[in-house]
């Protein structure tokens, strides 16, 4: 994926030099205003389980020292595969959880808008946005994948089924990288309780275990829910 570490999100006005440009600078104050005060596009994976079962979920996980990187690959959990005629999960994935998306002839999104929901921001360019990894795929390895066979880590990778796969800001997504919940939370606070439901829902269901420090943090945030 395209990465794109400078820029802003929305529509930004340039400083007008003449009065056409102050006409054309009110209309377009306008239509921010319109952009900024409608409804955003809400991401949505799958509606993760409630907190009560997610609390239930976390005592029946094992709890272990995190296993070794070692021998770990992305290549080892192939993605993105093709889910619908040309489409593939990122495709997929992002005309789920975007708004007024177009495609092309090859399912590529060619217009939009995506609703971040890690930091509250909106992108209107698919380059700006990533398909995060609920339970990263390191994450997964160190805590029981390395012993899965590949086609069950593809399917991990892949899963749109359970609320494993969102699409947000590249550049916050690149900032969690592989780290659990007890290392990264998403920077928009009011996200926090669905982002745990999300996470212990996913390891449940692939029966990844859990460290002490990553548990903790859990129940911590599920507390609060």
């Amino acid at each position: 994926m395209r990465r794109t570490p400078h820029r802003t999100p929305s529509v930004y006005a340039r400083r007008p030099r003449t009065a056409a440009a102050l006409t054309a600078t009110a209309a377009a104050t306008a239509t921010l205003t319109l952009l900024t005060t409608a409804t955003p596009a809400q991401a949505s994976p799958p509606t993760p389980i409630a907190a009560s079962t997610a609390r239930s979920y976390l005592s029946a996980l094992t709890v272990k020292t995190e296993g070794s990187s070692d021998g770990y690959s992305r290549d080892k959990f192939p993605h993105w595969i093709t889910q619908s005629g040309t489409c593939d999960t990122r495709e997929t994935v992002l005309k789920r959880d975007g708004k007024n998306v177009t495609t092309g002839t090859n399912c590529a999104a060619t217009a939009g808008s995506w609703y971040s929901e890690y930091d509250g921001e909106t992108w209107t360019a698919s380059s700006d946005v990533d398909i995060d990894h609920i339970v990263p795929l390191s994450e997964a390895w160190k805590s029981g994948a390395s012993g899965w066979t590949t086609a069950q880590r593809q399917s991990f990778a892949n899963d749109l089924t359970r609320p494993q796969l969102i699409a947000v800001t590249d550049n916050v997504n690149q900032s969690k990288g592989d780290k659990d919940p007890a290392k990264w939370m998403p920077p928009r606070a009011a996200y926090a309780c669905t982002y745990l439901r999300m996470y212990v829902q996913v390891k449940h269901y692939y029966a990844l275990s859990v460290d002490s420090a990553e548990k903790s943090a859990i129940q911590s945030g599920l507390s609060g829910c």
